[in-house]
């Protein structure tokens, strides 16, 4: 589904990544960790279409996509949830989640969609005449999730799901990324600072230092390497 080749990438003339190689098949939920400051997000960005790489190649779904820009890449299945979570804390909850669905024209389908995220997520639903900035840090969380998936993705890019959220919210969200995925119709590329999470959810996964991945396997190995847990997980 997603095939990245030889990637370089950075902000300006300052180059962050280097030769990155990464791929996600269909229906798989692939975790890429690091320490901060890896590149993990500049990826992300440069995935999405926000950055534009100096050389290499991103693929989606067999096309070609890295000179498109990002209103171009989400009509073609691909959405990011990111780091940070971007909310407009001035408009209700239900505007923040209709906007992920700005490209979309099949109203029907807006509505299953809306009506889904709802059902994954009833503490939205409860509070969707809120204005957003209302909510706490984990709801915030769940409505970026949940924008991020009204637009129909078939590659769900997230970025941080439990960074400074409670545990009980953590718990909440894994849960929902395991349902997403078990719906069996998208993929996910994870960032997520807590590894343990990241690699739980996840089939395989890619180790980044300082803009190279280093070490790529199926989330066990690298979970059970204690070379890799002690030298790039700080685990």
């Amino acid at each position: 589904m997603l095939d990245i080749q030889g990637l370089n990438l950075g902000y300006g003339d300052v180059q962050v990544l280097w030769d990155i190689h990464l791929r996600v098949n269909e229906k798989e939920v692939v975790a890429l960790a690091g320490s901060n400051g890896a590149g993990k997000s500049t990826l992300m960005k440069g995935i999405i279409g926000i950055l534009k790489p100096f050389s290499g190649a991103i693929r989606f779904r067999g096309e070609e996509i890295s000179p498109l820009p990002p209103s171009r890449r989400v009509p073609l299945g691909i959405s990011l949830v990111p780091e940070g979570r971007e909310i407009f804390y001035w408009m209700t909850v239900e505007e923040n989640i209709l906007m992920g669905a700005y490209t979309r024209r099949d109203g029907q389908g807006v509505r299953k969609s809306l009506e889904w995220v709802y059902n994954l997520f009833p503490r939205l639903k409860e509070r969707q005449t809120q204005q957003a900035g209302t909510l706490s840090g984990g709801e915030q969380q769940m409505c970026a999730l949940a924008r991020g998936l009204m637009a129909d993705p078939k590659l769900l890019l997230v970025d941080e799901l439990s960074l400074g959220l409670a545990p009980v919210m953590v718990d909440r969200l894994v849960g929902a990324v395991r349902e997403i995925h078990g719906t069996g119709r998208i993929s996910i590329l994870l960032v997520e600072q807590d590894v343990q999470i990241a690699f739980e959810l996840s089939s395989r996964g890619y180790i980044i230092e300082t803009g190279k991945i280093v070490a790529e396997d199926t989330s066990p190995k690298l979970l059970g390497d204690d070379r890799i847990r002690e030298a790039y997980l700080g685990i």
